[in-house]
C-alpha cells in the first residue's frame, strides 16, 4: 500500500518537472531602446498643502 503510493507520487512528480522542462518560453525578447538622457541629479520640491479632514460622524 505505502509502496503503490510513493511510486505513484514519484511518478507524479517526474511527469510535472518533465512538463515543466518541456513548457519552458524559450523566444527571445528584444528590449526597446530608450533614447531619452538619463537625468540623475534633478530634484522636484513639492510644497504640501494642508489638509482638513473630513467630519466622519462618529
Amino acid at each position: 500500500m505505502i509502496y503503490t503510493i510513493t511510486i505513484s507520487i514519484s511518478v507524479l512528480i517526474a511527469i510535472n518537472f518533465l512538463l515543466l522542462k518541456f513548457s519552458c518560453n524559450k523566444t527571445t525578447r528584444k528590449q526597446k531602446e530608450n533614447k531619452r538622457p538619463v537625468v540623475l541629479s534633478e530634484r522636484i520640491t513639492i510644497v504640501s498643502e494642508p489638509q482638513e479632514l473630513a467630519p466622519t460622524g462618529s
